[in-house]
């Protein structure tokens, strides 16, 4: 490849971090490892990292804790595919509102997993300021306002709205919002429908109006 890819990988099951070593490895990544969570966050605040594969059962600092630590106390923005076993819709979601920014579920293909750290080591900052209505979106900066108030959003959820903020008020497709975030190889229409219900609760719900809406059987659109 031609810009190596540097990954952090949080996981304390030793046939999977063997299987991702051979794999990720023989693709050129650059890989660190973490059995635990208190030495995966140690790596993640000390260290740069284009993604970080972060599992959520951990000894010492379960995954969700971790993540939260990253993004509220240090104010990491480094992208973070979640690795665990359970798939339920409720699961998903507190592994989003943790600051997630995928999420895999096992057991799963290291091919997957390689297009999934590929789709997020490709997001790149912008330093264009977009506005629609009461709604402005610096993502460089990763700053989002609406009506003055910051809203705090991780970088799953600023690619969606700055889709829909570039094509507001048209419709922004279900497949171009997941294209966008995953390429090829999308992870299944709950894991969107789990994005959009928490970019709408920060969005919105505190607000008097909705901005974002649903237009039924195609996709999203941003009206002022």
């Amino acid at each position: 490849m031609k810009n190596t890819i540097r990954v952090l990988v949080i996981e304390d099951n030793p046939a999977i971090i063997d299987n991702m070593t051979d794999f990720l490895e023989s693709k050129g990544y650059i890989l660190d490892f973490a059995k635990d969570g208190i030495g995966g966050l140690h790596l993640a605040l000390t260290q740069a990292y284009d993604v970080i594969v972060l599992d959520l059962m951990l000894p010492g600092m379960d995954g969700i804790t971790l993540c939260r630590k990253l993004r509220r106390e240090a104010d990491r923005q480094v992208p973070v595919i979640m690795l665990t076993a359970r798939d339920t819709l409720e699961d998903k979601l507190l592994g989003f509102e943790s600051g997630a920014d995928d999420y895999l579920v096992k057991p799963f293909a290291l091919k997957e997993l390689e297009a999934r750290i590929k789709a997020l080591s490709k997001r790149r900052p912008d330093t264009r300021v977009l506005t629609v209505g009461e709604l402005s979106l610096n993502p460089g900066a990763l700053a989002v306002t609406r009506q003055g108030q910051g809203i705090d959003l991780n970088n799953t959820l600023i690619s969606i709205l700055k889709l829909l903020m570039e094509a507001s008020p048209n419709v922004v497709t279900r497949e171009e919002i997941e294209n966008c975030l995953w390429g090829d190889m999308p992870p299944g229409s709950d894991v969107l429908r789990s994005h959009m219900y928490n970019l709408r609760k920060k969005v919105d719900k505190p607000f008097a109006h909705a901005m974002i809406e649903t237009v039924h059987g195609v996709g999203f659109r941003l009206k002022e």
